[in-house]
């Protein structure tokens, strides 16, 4: 299949991102979850500092995920996040032209499990020819991207995901600037990024990474704003904050 470059509906505006300057929200009072006892170490934290937990450190291993299989959680519904949820578009308070795109079942009352050609998430948002999605001018979806989300609804469209991590070579060209891509890139690169923050840039994600403002957002610490936004505030998979606290205190490296 040759992929489409393509909008959802008409007449959208991408908005911008829940994370603003510096991914630190400044507002007095805001309200965050409890940290997650995954994230914390053995003496509790305290202080309101970041965690140092060697948790993130050790190596993981397991079978690897199936190389032809699309996985929604892993794969899917990230993308979907990063490029079309945005505020103003569908997102769960907007739901532009009544289509929202934050949970499994909102996105599943826009597909035909099996048949990409009937599905609106396909035929009238990314391959629709007319008109772009997300809008020209925004971050795009790559040809591999719009694939694999072509091949998920073909596949059946399942809630699936892959629990897979293999953490031993962990570099930024092989592992965390695709993880840049595929969770934060739909906000973080283009012409106005937002928070003013290009994601797709090596130098940006070196500066997030030393100064702990990538670890405070991932993790949901202190007063960061939680990313990526999902709607019922989870976190990214363990194994993603996993490789990305490797890259970090290995010195977020450009290798």
């Amino acid at each position: 299949m040759t992929s489409r470059r393509a909008p959802f509906q008409r007449s959208l505006s991408l908005g911008a991102c829940a994370l603003v300057t510096g991914l630190v929200l400044s507002v007095a009072g805001c309200k965050h979850e409890p940290i997650d006892p995954l994230f914390t170490d053995d003496g509790g934290g305290g202080g309101g500092g970041l965690v140092d937990d060697g948790l993130w450190m050790a190596p993981i291993n397991t079978d690897p995920c199936d190389p032809n299989t699309v996985y929604f959680q892993n794969t899917v519904f990230p993308l979907l996040v990063s490029y079309c949820t945005t505020a103003g578009c569908h997102d769960a308070i907007t739901a532009e032209d009544g289509v929202g795109l934050f949970s499994y079942s909102s996105i599943m009352q826009q597909v035909d499990p099996g048949d990409p050609g009937n599905s609106d998430l396909w035929d009238k948002g990314i391959a629709d020819p007319d008109e772009p999605m997300p809008p020209s001018g925004n971050p795009q979806l790559t040809p591999a991207q719009e694939q694999a989300i072509y091949d998920w609804i073909l596949q059946g469209a399942p809630n699936n995901n892959c629990n897979s991590c293999d953490t031993t070579n962990v570099t930024y060209s092989g592992t965390i600037a695709p993880l840049f891509a595929a969770k934060c890139s739909g906000c973080h690169s283009g012409n106005t990024p937002d928070g003013n923050l290009d994601l797709s840039q090596w130098s940006t994600c070196n500066t997030i990474a030393l100064n702990t403002m990538l670890e405070g957002a991932i993790k949901h610490l202190g007063n960061y704003a939680h990313m990526p936004p999902y709607e019922d505030d989870s976190y990214l998979p363990a194994c993603d904050i996993h490789k990305f606290m490797i890259w970090q205190r290995n010195g977020a490296p450009n290798n």
